[in-house]
C-alpha cells in the first residue's frame, strides 16, 4: 500500500499506497501549520463545532480519509479508518498470521486452488443486518466491476476464477465464488497461491452492505460497517468521531470513542498540551523524545515497518527506458549520508527492495552503491556524456504549498550538480498523490510503500511485474516476470523464497528504481493509554486500546 510522505520514512500510500512513519507526520506538519483555525473549538464546542465526549474517548490528530470505501481506499491514512469501520473474512494478527474473521473456519483443497469459508452465525452489519455469504459474493463483484473504479481490486482479487472478466466488463458475476448456504462460500483460484488468504485482509475484500452502498453516491460518509467502531459524526477539516459498535461478533472495543482532529493544529503541541493522546514523532522533535532526560522519553514507542521509501522512474519513455540511465541516477545517491545529516538515522538505508523482518529478506542483495565515477561512465555510455543531451526532467513528489522536503531537494541537487541535468518539481497535493500519480508522474517520482503482507509477492510483484496497476513506473522485464509466475506457485517455501531472491537482485541490478529506506515509526503515547501500538503494517487495532482512568 503506498505510504505518504512523512519526514523520514513510510501506508502513507497501497497503495499500500502508504506513507512511511516519519514521512507522514511531516505531512501532518506541514498540512496543519497552514490552517488557522483554532483547534479548541473542537474541545469546548465553541464556534459551532462539536464536542468531544469526556470520557474514555482516544484523542487523536490526522488529516482525514480520502475515502471510506472498502474498494477505493489505497492509501494508509484511509486504510487506518476502514480497518476499524469494516472487516473481511479473513484478518492479520499481531504477529501478522492470516486469522478468521467473519469467517470462523475454512478447508482448502488438496490442489490449494478451492478455499470453502463458514460464516459466523453472530456477524452483523451497525444496523443489525445479518452477514452472509451472498454480501461477500456482492462485495467482491462490485471491486471489480470497472464502473466502481477500484485501483485494487486488479491486484488483490485478480487471483479468483473469474476475476479478470468481470474487471474487463465482460461478465457482471465472479465465476470463481459461489455462495453455497447463507453461511458457506467456495472461492476457487486460478494456481494455487502461497498469499492468497493474505491478500483477502486487504480492504478491497471486505464486506460492504449493498443497500447502503446503492443509496447515495456518497454512502460512505455514512457507512453501514460491520468493524469494531462506526461514524457517530463526521464533520470535514475539523472532526471525525468513531464510536463503538455493541453490535460487533468480536471482542468488543474497550473505547467508547475515537476522536480524529482533522487538521486541528501542530500535533507535537497538542500533544504537549494534552489535546491528544498519540502523536507521530516528526524529525523537528525526534532528538530531544529520544533523550533519556527528556520526560517524553518515556512515553515513545519505536516500531519497524515493513515498508520501503523509493525513487522511481517512468521507464516507458527516454531518458529512463535505458538502464544505464537510471543505473547512473541509482549509482549517483549517497542514501548513507542523507540518512546520517538530514533524517538523523531515523530510518535504516537500503539499497534493496525487502525490508527487515519481511520473509524471504536475506540482506544478501547487492546494491547499486553510491558511485559517482560509474555514473558518469553509465550516463556517457547511454549517449548523455556529462549529462549532454539529456532533456529537462520532471519529479513528481506530494506536498502543499512549495514545501518540499529537505532531502527531496538533497536528491534532486546532487543530480543537477554531478550529472549536469535540469530537474524540475511538479508537487501534487499530498491526499491526492497516489490516486493521480499516474497522470502526472513526470520522468520520476517519490513513492512509498507498506507491506500489505507479510509475502515478497507485496513488493516484488506487485510493484515490479510487468503490466502491474501498481508498477507505477511501468518497468518491464521478461526475467523477472517468469521468476514471479513460477514463484507465485511455488509450494516449497526454500525454493519460492530463492526465486524472489533471483526477481529482487534483477529489479536491484536493472535499477527499476532507487531504493533509499525502510521505514520505522516513533509515536509518542499518554501514560494513561494502554494497548496503543502500530502493527508491521503501519496500522492501529483501536479496539484493543483502552484508557486507565
Amino acid at each position: 500500500m503506498p505510504g505518504l510522505l512523512t519526514q523520514t520514512g513510510n501506508r502513507t500510500a497501497r497503495p499500500a499506497k502508504r506513507t512511511p512513519g516519519l514521512l507522514r507526520a511531516l505531512v501532518l506538519v506541514l498540512l496543519t501549520a497552514s490552517l488557522c483555525f483554532s483547534s479548541a473549538c473542537l474541545f469546548d464546542g465553541g464556534g459551532g463545532s462539536p464536542s468531544i465526549p469526556d470520557k474514555n474517548t482516544l484523542r487523536l490528530v490526522d488529516a482525514g480519509p480520502a475515502t471510506l470505501d472498502p474498494a477505493l481506499s489505497q492509501d494508509i491514512t484511509s486504510h487506518t479508518y476502514v480497518i476499524q469501520v469494516f472487516s473481511g473474512l479473513v484478518a492479520l494478527d499481531d504477529a501478522m498470521n492470516v486469522v478468521g474473521d467473519i469467517a470462523e473456519t475454512w478447508e482448502t483443497s488438496n490442489d490449494g486452488r478451492t478455499f470453502i469459508f463458514h460464516l459466523r452465525n453472530d456477524a452483523r452489519f451497525h444496523d443489525g443486518t445479518k452477514i452472509t455469504a451472498v454480501d461477500f459474493k456482492y462485495s467482491w463483484e462490485r471491486a471489480c466491476n470497472p464502473d466502481t473504479g477500484s485501483a485494487t481490486a486488479p491486484v488483490y482479487l485478480k487471483d479468483i476464477v473469474g476475476a479478470a472478466e468481470v474487471l474487463a466488463g465482460a461478465k457482471d458475476s465472479i465465476e470463481g465464488v459461489t455462495v453455497m448456504d447463507e453461511h458457506t462460500l467456495r472461492v476457487v483460484i486460478d494456481a494455487p497461491k502461497a498469499y492468497f488468504l493474505a491478500k483477502l485482509t486487504y480492504p478491497v475484500a471486505f464486506v460492504v452492505d449493498r443497500d447502503n452502498v446503492e443509496s447515495s453516491r456518497d454512502w460512505w460518509r455514512e457507512p453501514n460497517g460491520s468493524g469494531p467502531f462506526k461514524i457517530k459524526h463526521w464533520e470535514t477539516d475539523e472532526l471525525l468521531l468513531l464510536q463503538r459498535n455493541d453490535l460487533y461478533y468480536g471482542n468488543l472495543a474497550k473505547l467508547d470513542y475515537v476522536a480524529f482532529l482533522l487538521w486541528g493544529g501542530a500535533s507535537m503541541q497538542m500533544y504537549e498540551r494534552d489535546e491528544i493522546d498519540v502523536t507521530y514523532v516528526s524529525l523537528y522533535d525526534l532528538e530531544r523524545v529520544l533523550d533519556p532526560s527528556n520526560p517524553l522519553h518515556e512515553q515513545l514507542q519505536i516500531s519497524p515497518e515493513l515498508s520501503l521509501t523509493y525513487v522511481g522512474f517512468n521507464c516507458t519513455a527516454p531518458p529512463f527506458d535505458d538502464s544505464r540511465v537510471r543505473q547512473a541516477f541509482a549509482h549517483a545517491v549517497d542514501r548513507n549520508r542523507i540518512v546520517s545529516q538530514l533524517l538523523r538515522d531515523a530510518v535504516e538505508p537500503t539499497k534493496s527492495i525487502l525490508p527487515p523482518g519481511m520473509p524471504g529478506y536475506t540482506g544478501q542483495i547487492a546494491g547499486l552503491a553510491y558511485d559517482l565515477d560509474k555514473a558518469k561512465e553509465l550516463l556517457a555510455a547511454a549517449g548523455y556524456p556529462g549529462g549532454a543531451g539529456l532533456p529537462p526532467l520532471v519529479f513528481a513528489c506530494p506536498g502543499q504549498g512549495g514545501e518540499v522536503p529537505a532531502w527531496i531537494i538533497w536528491i534532486l541537487w546532487d543530480w543537477e550538480q554531478e550529472l549536469n541535468v535540469n530537474i524540475e518539481i511538479n508537487q501534487i497535493e499530498s491526499d491526492a498523490y497516489f490516486y493521480n500519480l499516474e497522470e502526472q508522474r513526470g520522468d520520476f517520482f517519490y513513492y512509498g510503500w507498506v507491506a500489505d503482507y507479510p509475502d515478497p509477492e507485496d513488493f516484488l510483484d506487485i510493484l515490479f511485474r510487468s503490466g502491474s496497476p501498481d508498477n507505477e513506473g511501468g518497468y518491464s522485464n521478461a526475467g523477472v516476470d517468469a521468476l514471479l509466475e513460477q514463484a507465485a506457485v511455488e509450494q516449497d517455501m526454500a525454493v519460492r523464497f530463492q526465486l524472489y531472491r533471483e526477481a529482487e537482485q534483477i529489479i536491484v541490478s536493472d535499477a527499476a528504481c532507487v531504493p533509499l529506506w525502510t521505514g520505522i515509526n516513533y509515536l509518542l503515547v499518554k501514560p494513561y493509554v494502554e494497548g496503543f501500538s502500530l502493527n508491521a503494517l503501519g496500522l492501529p487495532s483501536l479496539a484493543q486500546v483502552s484508557i486507565v482512568e
